[in-house]
């Protein structure tokens, strides 16, 4: 997936997007990797229940939702120290900067 993936950076999060072709819009699914370096198994375990609670509201909320196919959220040490406002501002960035990219390639 990442290589093959559309790679995007925005703050101490990075997402790696691969859309899978097929009949019609394939479904959207999200994975998070969070290395040792961010804390221990309870601050790991924290910020990846965060994170896919705003994955969850933005899919629900967001005009089109997430990009449809596989995403690959990656988390920093910096991300701990957000907070929860800014997380959520942190992946908004991340899921627009992607679209703008996909369509960029796309053309």
């Amino acid at each position: 997936m990442r290589s093959n993936g559309l790679r995007v950076r925005s703050g101490p999060l990075s997402v790696v997007h691969l859309h899978e072709t097929g009949a019609g819009d394939p479904p959207v699914r999200v994975a998070f990797a969070i290395t040792r370096k961010v804390g221990t198994a309870v601050v790991r375990n924290r910020l990846r229940r965060r994170l896919r609670a705003i994955c969850a509201d933005l899919q629900r909320d967001r005009p089109g939702g997430l990009p449809p196919g596989a995403l690959l959220i990656s988390a920093g040490p910096e991300a701990v120290r957000r907070t929860p406002d800014e997380l959520r501002q942190d992946v908004v960035r991340l899921i627009d900067a992607l679209e703008t990219r996909r369509s960029v390639e796309q053309r």
